[in-house]
């Protein structure tokens, strides 16, 4: 099968190709395991913090990609849930242990023995690919490969901080940043709580007019003050300054919360504007978000699917993978960039 691979780290300021496209052999899978040609995978951010080593690193060379929709070609001898032909979904949880206190009490994200898609074990940026058919979901009919992908991780990661924002329906609800994830959690939180108002802070011009189009009240830069504070903000951004202007736009008893694995280290010294009485006096605090359930991923894709949620997308072939990392990098993005193998 073709795929692409990690083998290093990487300083994308000098390197353009930090992927390489190669011919290896197709999974084998294991009893509780299935096997999935995919159809689409989408492309994180993530997947630049793995490249530019600010995630834990990965047993090289890997596989990214963790947002992998495709085909069940086979099933191990333990699966009984799935069949050939199914449709089906992994995301960035690839599996946990099932036993700690974390996993059983449904919180698998916070497991010691997370392991992440894309990193910990080879994901979707391959023709086929080897999942655990307890962490694999179902997609809706609703969607095609290519409308799915953005929603397993943009989605369901963005829908768990849209829970952990806390927020009441009529409350102001802001986003620092506007692409994949966040496009995504404004029309979800449109759908849920439909009497809230919305508001955006984005450096990007282009993006500010994305959110106003999809029915944002306001959209400024990172660095304006929003008409009204905001009972809680989702910071999705790779970055701290935005993080610091957030917390000023925060209501007395209001919620930060950052929807990133990683934040670049380039601008740490944006933390030390930190001033307490300006930015978390009043009991304002600030939340992050870790990782993705199981269950964030299938109740996100009920709803998604229910309220009809389609992202905006960017398609590429594989062997153009690169070329979108580099994009996303440079920040020109609107709504999600999708591999697709269809």
């Amino acid at each position: 099968m073709k795929a692409m691979i990690l083998d290093a780290i990487y300083d994308l300021k000098e390197e353009t190709s930090p992927l390489q496209l190669v011919d290896i052999a197709v999974p084998e899978i294991k009893k509780n395991e299935i096997l999935i040609q995919v159809q689409a995978c989408g492309i994180c951010h993530t997947e630049l913090d793995e490249i530019e080593g600010r995630t834990p690193p990965p047993q090289y060379p890997v596989i990214p990609g963790h947002q992998v929709v495709g085909e069940v070609i086979e099933t191990g001898a333990d699966v009984d849930n799935f069949l050939p032909g199914d449709i089906v979904g992994v995301a960035w949880i690839f599996s946990a242990c099932g036993k700690c206190e974390w996993c059983q009490n449904g919180l698998e994200n916070l497991c010691s023995e997370f392991m992440a898609t894309g990193r910990d074990v080879n994901g979707g940026y391959a023709e086929y690919m080897a999942a655990k058919a307890a962490f694999t979901v179902k997609i809706p009919d609703f969607y095609s490969a290519i409308q799915a992908a953005p929603l397993l991780c943009a989605g369901a990661v963005g829908y768990r901080s849209l829970k952990l924002a806390n927020i009441s329906d009529g409350d102001y609800l802001g986003f620092t940043g506007f692409g994949a994830s966040a496009h995504l959690v404004l029309k979800t939180a449109q759908y849920l709580y439909p009497k809230s108002h919305f508001q955006v802070f984005a450096r990007n011009p282009a993006e500010r007019e994305f959110a106003l189009s999809l029915g944002a009240e306001w959209a400024g830069d990172t660095s304006e003050k929003s008409p009204l504070q905001c009972h809680a903000i989702i910071d999705t951004t790779p970055v701290w300054k935005p993080v610091v202007e957030a917390l000023s736009n925060l209501k007395s008893g209001g919620r930060l919360v950052i929807n990133a694995i990683r934040k670049e280290d380039h601008d740490q010294d944006q933390l030390l504007r930190i001033r307490y009485e300006e930015h978390l006096w009043q009991e304002k605090e600030i939340k992050s978000v870790a990782n993705v359930t199981i269950s964030d991923v299938q109740k996100f894709l009920d709803i998604a699917a229910a309220m009809k949620l389609i992202p905006a997308v960017t398609e590429y072939p594989l062997r153009k993978a690169n070329e979108a990392l580099l994009e996303l990098k440079a920040g020109n993005n609107i709504g999600a960039k999708v591999i697709t193998f269809l």
